[in-house]
């Protein structure tokens, strides 16, 4: 047992018998600030990164909202009423007005009635008071499967009437709900940036580490392969690669095609950042000790080198997801990526790709537009927060 102090606690320090970390043990009225693992200093200081953590949170609502898409969803995305082409949005009421002049609660949106443009020569939507659409939780609509496996009629939030018009977000030129169809969206755009970032992850890590481990002929050849693909034109590269898909492909297939499409020139950062750790860290005495136990090389970069980089991984790849969403959107906006009945954010953003949609329903472009600043900077501050976490050298 032996006294010593770190930060500006002092106390006595217990080593555990089954391994190099060290618990703390309290003394008279103080508990020492002992050394612990890695990773509970990591959660430790990222947790004092608010900004972070509400990033955090916000993504782990958007993938429940992508998990139980079908359930939040207030009706089906292929739902069309053509009588509401392009109505606005509803907001909603919690108070109703009585006859008497009395308020009641009544949780509700205004229906729609429809008048005539007479400059522009077209029908337009407008708030009538005298008509109320109940609204309500766990409510009764249209037959779905949860996970295509679980029959269900129940849905946490719509109308007390499934024919009563509730449109919160807008209709699409269809007549289509677009909150049902940005929650559907959620699914796809958000699954398809982690499925993209771990084919990307398997890439960049393998690559990397045998470039950094071995050096020599096998180093130059992998970082030659590195700088070709870096300095492919992105945007062409993924119309030529988009265009090469049969359109007789199913959806779910086109599906994975584009997240191979993504994730293959989603790689080459994180092998190099990799390579470069593993050319500093194969050097240290802990991988020379590991050598002279006998340890196999494949040892070497599984059991000892690349655990130490971790951290410093999980921080990239948390940096990588948005690229993949933005790829995502981007290349289902130019009509080479996903494309109907399939629902991601970039679907959603074709619909918004003349002026005079924009012009008169500019909600299509703003709700899915919104999903994806969102969802971005929500990657993009608890990735700068995970990486600061994760960063040894920062106190």
């Amino acid at each position: 047992m032996t006294h010593e102090t770190f930060g500006t606690h002092t106390g006595p320090l217990h080593v555990v018998a089954d391994g190099p970390s060290i618990s703390p043990l309290k003394q008279g009225n103080t508990v020492s600030t002992a050394a612990v693992g890695p990773w509970r200093l990591i959660a430790g200081k990222l947790i004092r990164q608010k900004v972070a953590m509400v990033a955090g949170v916000i993504i782990l609502l958007l993938y429940l909202i992508g998990l139980f898409a079908e359930f939040l969803a207030p009706s089906l995305p292929a739902t069309s009423k053509p009588q509401y082409t392009y109505a606005p949005p509803q907001s909603l009421s919690f108070f109703v007005t009585k006859p008497d002049g009395s308020s009641e609660f009544n949780f509700h949106v205004k229906g729609y009635k429809v008048e005539i443009d007479k400059v522009a020569l077209r029908r337009t939507f407008v708030v009538d008071d005298s008509k109320v659409v109940p609204v309500g939780f766990f409510v009764k609509g249209p037959a779905y499967q949860l996970w295509g496996l679980i029959p269900m009629t129940t849905h946490f939030f719509g109308p007390i009437n499934p024919n009563d018009p509730m449109y919160l977000l807008g209709a699409d030129r269809l007549g289509r709900d677009v909150l049902t169809r940005l929650i559907y969206g959620t699914r796809i755009s958000m699954s398809i940036g982690l499925v993209g970032v771990a084919m990307s992850l398997v890439l960049g890590v393998v690559l990397g580490s045998i470039s950094g481990f071995y050096g020599g002929w096998v180093d130059t050849l992998i970082q030659r392969v590195i700088e070709v693909v870096s300095a492919m034109p992105t945007i062409p590269l993924w119309l030529g690669l988009a265009a090469a898909i049969p359109l007789t492909w199913s959806p779910v297939n086109v599906y994975f095609v584009i997240t191979i499409i993504v994730s293959l020139l989603g790689w080459t950062s994180l092998a190099r950042e990799v390579r470069g750790r593993f050319l500093a860290l194969r050097s240290e005495d802990f991988v020379t000790a590991a050598k002279l136990d006998g340890s196999s090389e494949a040892r070497l970069i599984f059991r000892h080198i690349l655990p130490s980089l971790t951290s410093h991984i999980l921080a990239v790849v948390t940096l990588a997801v948005p690229t993949m969403i933005v790829a995502e959107t981007s290349l289902s906006f130019l009509g080479i990526g996903l494309k109907p009945p399939v629902v991601s954010w970039g679907v959603l953003l074709q619909d918004a790709q003349n002026i005079r949609t924009v012009a008169t329903a500019p909600w299509l472009l703003i709700w899915p537009s919104l999903a994806v600043v969102i969802a971005v900077l929500s990657f993009n501050f608890f990735g700068d927060g995970l990486r600061d976490a994760a960063d040894p050298y920062d106190n």
